[in-house]
């Protein structure tokens, strides 16, 4: 690590979801913390309404759910600003973090801005999950180019431990090292490193995985309590499974990925899986995005004083009261502690449940494998990237393995779904196995 560079303090610009999250992560770690962001349109010349915007956002995000901030009195390390006003503080900042909108022009402007009072050497970084990193220096300096990459944190940041370090051809490789450390020893995270392809490793790959069980449900009229029972702790996910993780991360942050894979990866394979089914279309019409607008998937409403809780008929796009739901195979595998003998047993099954896995994994094993080396050189980034962003105990090749690679291949093979020429070549050098 070089010795000389400390992180004393951070400028995070841009207070929304991520941004005051990510601020309040780095004031957890005892860091000193600028948080930036537009001034409102109808503000006076006074510092309060000139700050509404990040004040309120800050504030909104320590009264959040589960909280990003260790202690309240942490919450004193952050000192928020606006653009127009305060952009000149950045000098004294080892590291300037930019969290605005998903756009290229707006980021650039940004970026421009951060030119001009940033100290040479000083860090800069962009929280992108989508645009392509190399497209953001265009016009900086070779100083700026040098010390900067895309830094993608997954949300919430303070739980979730996935950091995505996406250097471009530009970045010093001591830069590279050092956050690739620093995101480890102090801001606790899993570091990857990700090539700067279309939404990097974990998103590329876990959009991919919600898009084919999106089309799976479309197809098969499984029910949102079916398919969260089915992927959730039984096969090593966290409880939010597919449709409550879907709302909990937000609708349009899903559609908005799935989007952009669609528009930026066109000789993608499975390319017309990134095209969103109508139902979901639907729901973003209805703002029913989730958590942030108090429906999506699910619904929560209060009747007689007591929760009560509905769920979303995918065919007719209405509530219903949530259903718990039963799968045979699910009861004979509650027995087995082993998460790798139990995915055995429910891959073996004969019925909905059983079909289910068979087609989705199937999908997410060729898909992961025909990433490599496009994403990722080694497989296990990607087991990594699932894990540790995703929440999964195992990741796609971790799964295959505890199926048995040979023995999935030959299924594969038999459903039409052929994975990657380099794992035929494995089996055929006589390795059984990617780990």
């Amino acid at each position: 690590m070089n010795s000389k560079r400390i992180i004393k303090k951070v400028a995070v610009l841009g207070s929304g979801v991520m941004g005051s999250r990510i601020a309040c992560h780095f004031a957890n770690i005892g860091v000193q913390v600028l948080l930036l962001d537009m001034v409102p349109k109808d503000a006076g010349q006074d510092k309060k309404s000139r700050n509404k915007l990040v004040n309120d956002a800050l504030d909104f995000a320590l009264k959040s759910n589960p909280s990003p901030i260790y202690l309240k009195s942490f919450a004193q390390r952050i000192t928020t600003g606006n653009f127009e006003d305060d952009m000149a503080k950045i000098a004294d900042c080892d590291w300037v973090i930019e969290v605005v909108v998903e756009r290229l022009d707006i980021k650039k402007l940004v970026f421009e801005n951060v030119e001009k009072f940033r100290k040479p050497g000083t860090l800069v970084s962009s929280n992108t999950s989508g645009i392509p990193i190399h497209l953001m220096t265009e016009g900086r300096s070779d100083d700026f180019k040098k010390h900067f990459c895309g830094t993608h944190f997954f949300n919430p940041p303070r739980y979730l431990r996935l950091l995505e370090i996406i250097p471009t051809l530009d970045t010093l490789p001591e830069v590279i090292d050092f956050l690739m450390e620093y995101g480890e020893k102090y801001l606790g995270k899993t570091t990857v490193r990700a090539k700067d392809t279309p939404a990097f490793i974990g998103n590329r790959i876990g959009v991919f995985s919600i898009m084919s069980i999106l089309h799976y449900v479309e197809q098969s009229g499984m029910t949102v309590e079916e398919v969260d029972k089915l992927t959730g702790p039984v096969i090593g996910h966290p409880k939010s499974a597919t449709f409550r993780t879907n709302d909990v991360v937000g609708l349009d942050t899903m559609v908005h990925v799935a989007h952009g894979l669609y528009e930026n990866a066109p000789n993608d394979e499975a390319r017309e899986l990134f095209k969103v089914p109508e139902f979901v279309n639907q729901m973003v019409k209805n703002n029913w995005l989730g958590s942030k607008t108090n429906q999506g998937f699910y619904k929560k409403e209060k009747v007689n004083g007591e929760n009560q809780f509905y769920t979303l008929d995918l065919k007719t796009l209405e509530y219903k009261p949530s259903q718990k739901v039963k799968f045979p195979v699910l009861e004979t595998t509650k027995a087995i502690e082993n998460l790798k003998e139990r995915m055995k047993v429910l891959f073996a099954a004969k019925d909905k449940a059983g079909d289910f896995y068979r087609t989705v994994f199937f999908q997410l094993f060729a898909y992961a494998s025909n990433r490599i080396p496009e994403i990722a050189d080694e497989l296990y980034k990607i087991d990594d990237a699932m894990n540790a962003g995703f929440g999964w105990e195992l990741g796609p090749f971790q799964k295959w393995d505890a199926l048995g690679v040979e023995d999935t291949v030959k299924a594969m093979d038999a459903a039409g779904v052929k994975p990657a020429q380099w794992v035929y070549d494995m089996l055929q050098s006589g390795a059984k196995s990617f780990y």
